[in-house]
């Protein structure tokens, strides 16, 4: 998918969105998405979308997370942010206990002969006769 946007990164015209933020300022904000055709007029034929935005601090710093939310209305997505939410933080944070997961597990071999077990000799790539 990504390659097919780096060949041709033309704008899809039966695609487009016109995007308003709308936010509390304390929480998060909310991304309205509204189906608008080439000459910039409303597609009714498309539905409106809306994506929370939040950030969650971790160790390692903030880290944005961004999730769609169900609803017809802005009122729906204001109250539908919040379990919406709190889903896409424990998707990130599992995502996140995975990624420590395969990093901890990752082997770590050694260049060269292992003393003790190759005739007594060091590791390092200069060796004595």
């Amino acid at each position: 998918m990504a390659e097919d946007r780096n060949q041709d990164p033309q704008m899809d015209a039966e695609g487009l969105y016109q995007e308003d933020n709308f936010t509390d300022r304390k929480v998060g904000a909310i991304r309205r998405l509204s189906p608008v055709r080439a000459d910039g007029s409303a597609d009714p034929a498309r539905p409106v979308l809306f994506i929370g935005q939040a950030e969650i601090m971790t160790n390692m710093g903030p880290v944005p997370i961004s999730f769609e939310i169900e609803g017809q209305t802005l009122a729906d997505a204001v109250i539908g942010f919040a379990p919406a939410a709190q889903a896409a933080i424990e998707r990130t944070v599992q995502q996140i206990q995975e990624m420590r997961r395969q990093q901890a597990s990752q082997l770590v071999v050694p260049q060269g002969p292992v003393p003790g077990i190759t005739g007594g000799r060091g590791g390092g790539k200069i060796q004595m006769p």
